[in-house]
């Protein structure tokens, strides 16, 4: 059992007979929703629709043992299937034998790029995409779920054109070819589901939803002389051959630039994909791991005629939410399909399309967290509009265009919360022994400010961007009509420095002493402390000018002010400047 936790997870630790049930249950779901997406998402990606059938089996067993997450399920995706066209359709004709071989190299290709972000422990680059972006990415898949869904809820045909927005329009100018007995058996499994749900969540409430649909619209055939309601019906057997891709290597050099565009796409999904899912869950998401499981089924899958696939979000929410505890529940979704398709049940062609279309549409309903966006909007816009942005990207562009937007929309906002660090001017509240150091801007009965040395908590790093609102600041505060010529400078909350933060510390410092006062600092960080080292900062400055707490600080600088300006002063907030330097009691 160690050997198998170590290749896999602590989950292996924690498989019984009531995980196995859960597991088992989830997989039947996964094998039937995959069921017409494997055929629609083929199709999608111009390759025959065996080829998505296949993507839902070796994939999704590979990726699921070898990855992060315990409830993402692998296999084709509208994303990757678009991606996979819009790359090969200029090299090759959609659907001949050498675009399948294509698909099928670059594949394995990008499997072996997205093993090496993996083993190269590279995952960590997937943390700069931001709760906010990942956010709007769900959300905006959700819209796109609840769109696709609608043409079998309706049991309306489907337009000419992909796109959602095609779709949508398709829609609104078709609806009066709603065909009643779709729309019956999509409401039927809705009420069914949140019925269950309703009375026991921990009831496989998707599962009866399907099943009390697929009575629904066995009933309407047959009491009906209309037209029937489209079921899944038989398919081809599914399981994958072995098959080594067969191109023109000379060809690799296109090939690795195609493969290398597709690894972006599928980096992105799965990652996103397997964040919003631990979300919900509750996991850790090891991201090199998670990359390392999604490169091993590209791999493996390459050479088992299965084309690009990756994490897929509307079945490993309802893998999720049907219960499943551990990656097991993938591997009983593939080797269920490949069960239920191979023996070609009569229960299985009778599940219509449309009751799986109302379990996407709950499932997106309940991705797209209302209640969130309500708390997001009151309390952080600047996040809301990002989520947003993102949101409105995605159902617009492509999803990894959409997460990419998301995620540089998060870094400029952080980039300018970091280029403009808080300065702030620090006073006493008080003369007695409990005064405390305040912010002079927030505290209205403070005392009045030394004329001689300016008090500054630094709060942020002094780094390139953020070095000229630095200098800038610093210049206003010596600039001003009878500014203090001295400078004690609270650093412990000024986290790191480079080197355009090290010329801002010196140039202040020529400054100060060319107006007849001084720079000093209060409890820098060791790593601050190790700039000016190596920069030879700390040694203009004098050691003597750093302070490990603030009574010394004071203290010291004290002795170095004007005794003429201390004289007529009236502020004397200092206990120093008292008689004898009394206190207050």
């Amino acid at each position: 059992m160690s050997v198998a936790r170590r290749l896999f997870g602590s989950w292996v630790d924690e498989v019984n007979a009531r995980t196995l049930r859960a597991d088992a249950t989830a997989g039947l779901l996964g094998a039937l929703l995959v069921l017409p997406q494997g055929v629609a998402f083929a199709m999608l990606a111009g390759l025959p629709p065996e080829y998505g059938l296949y993507s839902a089996i070796v994939p999704c067993i590979v990726a699921a043992l070898f990855g992060s997450s315990r409830h993402v399920m692998s296999g084709p995706t509208n994303a990757n299937s678009l991606a996979l066209y819009a790359v090969l359709t200029p090299l090759a004709v959609a659907g001949s034998q050498g675009y399948i071989q294509l698909a099928l190299a670059v594949t394995v290709l990008v499997g072996l790029m997205q093993w090496l972000v993996g083993t190269l422990k590279l995952g960590s680059l997937a943390h700069f995409i931001s709760p906010s972006a990942l956010f709007g990415f769900t959300s905006g898949a959700a819209l796109l779920i609840a769109v696709h869904a609608l043409k079998d809820a309706l049991g309306m045909p489907a337009p000419d054109v992909h796109g959602a927005g095609a779709l949508l329009a398709s829609l609104v100018t078709n609806i009066g070819q709603v065909h009643w007995g779709a729309l019956l058996v999509t409401l039927t499994t809705l009420a069914v589901a949140l019925l269950v749900r309703r009375l026991d969540k921990r009831k496989p409430y998707m599962l009866a939803g399907l099943a009390a649909g697929a009575l629904a619209a066995a009933a309407f055939n047959a009491l009906t002389d209309g037209a029937p309601v489209s079921v899944l019906g038989s398919l081809a057997q599914p399981w994958p051959p072995f098959h080594i891709p067969s191109v023109d290597w000379r060809a690799l050099p296109e090939l690795l630039s195609v493969a290398f565009a597709l690894t972006i796409v599928a980096l992105a999904q799965s990652i996103s994909i397997a964040k919003a899912v631990a979300t919900r869950s509750g996991q850790r998401i090891d991201a090199n791991r998670e990359f390392v499981g999604q490169g091993l089924s590209n791999i493996v899958g390459g050479f088992f005629s299965c084309y690009l696939s990756c994490g897929s979000l509307n079945r490993s929410i309802p893998n999720y939410e049907a219960g499943a505890k551990t990656p097991l529940a993938s591997v009983f979704s593939a080797l269920l399909l490949v069960a239920l398709v191979a023996l070609s049940a009569p229960l299985l062609a009778m599940i219509p399309h449309a009751a799986i279309s109302g379990l996407l549409l709950l499932v997106a309903w309940n991705l797209f967290d209302i209640p969130r966006w309500r708390l997001l909007v009151r309390t952080q816009r600047g996040e809301a509009v990002i989520a947003a942005a993102t949101l409105a990207a995605t159902i617009t562009i492509r999803m990894e265009v959409a997460i990419l937007l998301g995620t540089v929309l998060s870094l400029m906002v952080y980039l300018h919360r970091t280029s403009r660090p808080a300065m702030r001017a620090m006073g006493f509240d008080s003369r007695g022994l409990e005064r405390r150091f305040v912010v002079l801007e927030h505290a209205r009965d403070a005392l009045p400010e030394c004329p001689q040395l300016k008090l500054l908590r630094m709060e942020g790093s002094v780094y390139f961007g953020a070095a000229t609102h630095v200098a800038q600041r610093l210049h206003e505060l010596r600039a001003a009509p009878g500014a203090p010529r001295h400078l004690l400078v609270m650093a412990k909350s000024m986290n790191f420095i480079d080197m355009a933060g090290a010329q801002v510390w010196e140039d202040e410092l020529a400054a100060r002493r060319a107006m007849g006062g001084d720079l000093y600092f209060h409890r820098p960080r060791p790593e601050v402390l190790d700039m000016w080292r190596r920069t030879g900062f700390l040694q203009r400055l004098g050691e003597d000018h750093v302070f490990p707490d603030k009574a010394t600080a004071l203290h010291t600088i004290y002795a170095k002010l004007d005794r003429g300006i201390c004289e007529g002063c009236q502020a004397k907030i200092f206990w120093e400047c008292r008689p004898n330097g009394l206190r207050d009691d």
